[in-house]
């Protein structure tokens, strides 16, 4: 089968997504609760007896809620790099099944080409990741890449340069920078934080990204992350409305914080 990719909820109450190829179906990030995971993997058609891994990008809570439930799944194996997986494993009652990888790092597991990437943002040692499966040539399984890139305060130069080689990328289009300096719920400290070089992505930050790498590989972006608070829907389409035209290949789909998308197979 084709690469098949699903977001399960992105957003500050959680970030998760499914990855389905032919041998092997993983989660990237589980911030949901276990409840929550197995109720979204069930509308998924599938359950966490059928995950062979997770894959987490930082230690962060709504991006790991779910790594507790998997005590009742021993066989799922958790990959993250050293400094994650210490931070994570100090909150758990049970010994995950933690593969540790360095950072910058890339390794094959099952089906799956994992490629791992420093990315800049507020925890112990995040990283983005990019999943490559099929073959070149191949009418069949042609080979397709994923990027998950949530969470970061600018876009580096390591960072661009995966984006470029991709044909789905779910990066984060956070906040909207006039919205997040006129909330009243976060102090001044906060909106520092989030605003920072190590913080999240505003709508401006994303789109302006996005116009200079602007390629015609690119299948499916999806922007995720957007703040309930600091951001809308309406917003994100704001700014990045003219970029729909410039890449009229490319579907965008701005992921509502209270929702999922549906499958995409990569063709």
């Amino acid at each position: 089968m084709a690469m098949r990719f699903r977001i399960l909820g992105s957003g500050s109450a959680g970030n998760a997504a499914l990855l389905e190829t032919g041998n092997t179906r993983v989660l990237i990030d589980a911030g949901f609760s276990g409840r929550k995971l197995r109720q979204m993997l069930q509308e998924s058609g599938t359950s966490f007896d059928e995950i062979s891994a997770v894959f987490i990008t930082h230690e962060h809570g709504d991006h790991t809620a779910g790594i507790d439930a998997l005590k009742k799944h021993p066989n799922v194996t958790v990959f993250a790099n050293a400094p994650t997986s210490r931070a994570v494993q100090a909150k758990l009652k049970h010994r995950a099944a933690w593969q540790i990888f360095e950072t910058g790092s890339r390794f094959k597991f099952r089906d799956l080409e994992i490629d791992t990437f420093s990315v800049p943002h507020d925890a112990q040692e995040p990283v983005g990741f990019t999943f490559t499966a099929g073959e070149d040539g191949d009418l069949f399984t042609p080979r397709r890449t994923v990027a998950w890139l949530t969470d970061l305060g600018h876009v580096p130069h390591n960072v661009r340069e995966r984006m470029r080689e991709v044909d789905v990328l779910a990066i984060e289009s956070n906040h909207c920078a006039q919205l997040l300096q006129a909330d009243h719920r976060r102090p001044w400290s906060t909106k520092q934080r989030i605003s920072g070089r190590h913080g999240h992505l505003s709508n401006e930050g994303v789109r302006e990204v996005l116009e200079e790498l602007a390629n015609p590989r690119w299948q499916h972006i999806y922007l995720t992350h957007v703040s309930e608070d600091c951001n809308s829907l309406d917003a994100v389409e704001t700014s990045i409305g003219p970029l729909r035209e410039r890449l009229s290949s490319c579907a965008i789909s701005i992921v509502d914080p209270g929702g999922e998308t549906p499958f995409i197979e990569l063709v």
